[in-house]
């Protein structure tokens, strides 16, 4: 079938909210590695999607998969190895006493999950959160995701804290004496702030939830010392702190597996998602012993889906896949080459104004003038990533402006794939400057 009837048939099908990438969308039909073929069977380098995060169909997940669904497929009110072994191996990637684990099938369950158990277990309503951030969509999770509805339609148990964008917000590297310090007690205050503008509304923090690659925002890298001075500020008001891992998790940062690692920071709830199935849907929330019990106290929790022994077995061929091939450290070494790329080009192109990331997650900002730092318009930004798309290239659109392209491979990308890559932005972003 071509793309144009396949294109007229989800129209009339699927609800007109869903959204197609590219003005030319994308016909998959097969993928391999970080490769995606479309109906025609060309080739495209997938430099976009995380939930593949060993490569798109994996021989050792879809294996465990299959094998797993011969055999059975039920749920956590019954005994099964897988599930309670993916739990024992996800405690050995945590600091601290993290370790007891929920099992769900969504970043959005866990979030909210996460939320509930914070809730429940200081007897609490009140929750913080980064301005522009996004967690997922269920009700109460949309309520939590800043970027996805106006301000004056938030509920007055939530806060929003000044992101810490030290690149276009309002205190920016360099411009502050003292560096990054500084800057982190500067973004650090409007946590604070957050805090006292609950107890006016008569609420106190349940909980602080964060993305720590900070990735609906734009992708920021905050000033050392910022996430452990807001968890500090939380805690010393008697709430917990929330790492949602979505995004930064499974080693996409390059140098940990976890992004609030790299900020000295030990959660009280971890939130994992997307990349967590290589493919398949699961998801989790990990805390201590001592929150996990009680919450359990007072809930009987139980998800259908959540910890089912096929997705279990997805889980563990992930984590098994990750160490065997050394995707941590890939992460880091071919993130440290495509950053240095991703730079090159900054000097070349007057509209990149800034280039920021690590590991295997980078962002382009994409600017219409450099000295005043203003973005360009959203339409000029999928101008940009569809050129990118026409020669073989899949990135994505991120941002509160939705001004940074988002470059997001599969773990698996090497040195030759990031070369592919920005040899194809740079030509691009040529032609669209003629």
């Amino acid at each position: 079938m071509s793309t144009k009837e396949l294109r007229e048939r989800r129209s009339r099908a699927l609800a007109p909210a869903y959204e197609l990438f590219y003005d030319d969308p994308v016909h998959l039909v097969r993928g391999e590695g970080v490769w995606l073929f479309d109906n025609d069977g060309r080739r495209y380098l997938d430099c976009y999607n995380n939930v593949p995060s060993v490569g798109h169909c994996h021989p050792r997940v879809v294996e465990a998969i299959v094998a797993q669904a011969r055999l059975l497929n039920t749920h956590t009110r019954y005994l099964h190895e897988n599930v309670v072994k993916l739990g024992e191996r996800l405690g050995t990637k945590f600091a601290g006493k993290l370790g007891a684990c929920w099992f769900v099938c969504t970043g959005t369950e866990a979030n909210d999950l996460a939320t509930q158990i914070a809730r429940t277990v200081t007897g609490r309503q009140g929750m913080l959160v980064g301005e522009g951030c996004y967690h997922g969509n269920s009700d109460l999770v949309l309520k939590l995701s800043t970027s996805s509805y106006p301000a004056k339609d938030r509920p007055d148990w939530l806060a929003a804290a000044t992101a810490p964008d030290t690149y276009r917000g309002p205190y920016r590297a360099g411009s502050e004496p003292g560096g990054e310090e500084v800057l982190a007690e500067r973004y650090a205050d409007s946590v604070a702030d957050c805090v006292a503008e609950l107890a006016e509304r008569g609420h106190q923090p349940a909980a602080m939830l964060v993305d720590s690659s900070w990735d609906d925002n734009g992708l920021f890298v905050p000033p050392r010392g910022y996430l452990a001075r807001a968890a500090s500020i939380v805690r010393e008001a008697g709430g917990l702190f929330i790492a949602d891992e979505v995004q930064a998790g499974y080693c996409r940062l390059g140098d940990t597996w976890w992004g609030h690692e790299r900020y000295d920071v030990v959660p009280d709830l971890v939130v994992l998602g997307k990349p967590m199935g290589g493919g398949h849907p699961v998801a989790a929330v990990v805390s201590t012993p001592e929150i996990a019990a009680a919450f359990g106290e007072r809930v009987d929790y139980f998800n259908t889906f959540g910890g089912n022994p096929v997705s279990a077995a997805a889980a563990l061929a992930v984590l098994d896949v990750i160490d065997e091939e050394g995707l941590l450290k890939n992460a880091h070494d071919v993130g440290q080459h495509l950053g240095r790329g991703l730079a090159q080009l900054a000097k070349e192109h007057s509209i990149i104004g800034d280039v920021r990331g690590a590991g295997l997650f980078w962002g382009i900002d994409l600017v219409s003038d450099r000295e005043s730092r203003q973005p360009v318009q959203r339409a000029e930004t999928k101008r940009v990533v569809s050129a990118i798309c026409r020669e073989g290239v899949l990135t994505g659109i991120m941002g509160t402006h939705g001004n940074v392209i988002k470059i997001r491979p599969p773990l698996p990308f090497s040195r030759e794939n990031a070369d592919h890559a920005l040899e194809v932005i740079d030509g691009c972003l040529r032609a669209l400057s003629h």
